[in-house]
């Protein structure tokens, strides 16, 4: 576990083929600060092999520019869409990947227990987690939506990561 004094940065990693949200956090004593957050876009008509690079480079050159510590990413859970669920999971083993191929530890998340940690509450909406998101990182304005579930995943990670953490996930 980390202590509170120690300075730790993470990413957090909301994934999507088409609009991947990632948050970069920092932690200095018991402050939480946002040192980056956005979406990695891949234009609708790109190829599955070509989005799954780009969100491979994107990713590469956001850790090597900001130097994280560690990496949040959403649990898979449950899909109606198969199709969906597969390009999904393309999307996010390739993340998964990159950021392993890096040498960086990922832990993942379940959208329940992110909700939880972010909001109080395991089935808040879109919304409600934008504006916790900004009320808690003291942004002024509200993060786009994917760019926000990414924060919401960095802030999920460090609150499990001080030393009053009782259920600290563990890397996959």
């Amino acid at each position: 576990m980390l202590s509170q004094t120690k300075r730790s940065r993470v990413i957090g990693i909301d994934t999507s083929l088409r609009s991947t949200g990632v948050g970069i956090l920092e932690r200095a004593g018991s402050r939480i600060v946002p040192i980056y957050y956005g979406t990695i876009k891949n234009p609708a008509g790109r190829a599955l092999s070509g989005c799954l690079l780009t969100l491979q480079d994107g990713i590469e050159a956001l850790i090597r520019e900001h130097e994280p510590d560690a990496v949040a990413i959403e649990g898979i859970f449950y899909a109606k869409n198969v199709k969906t669920m597969s390009i999904l999971s393309h999307a996010r083993g390739a993340i998964i990947a990159q950021c392993a191929r890096l040498g960086l530890p990922v832990y993942e998340y379940e959208p329940r227990r992110v909700k939880m940690a972010v909001a109080g509450y395991g089935g808040a909406q879109k919304l409600q987690i934008q504006k916790m998101v900004k009320t808690l990182l003291h942004l002024e304005e509200e993060p786009q939506n994917d760019a926000a579930d990414a924060l919401a995943l960095a802030i999920t990670h460090l609150h499990n990561c001080t030393a009053f953490a009782t259920l600290a996930a563990t890397p996959i």
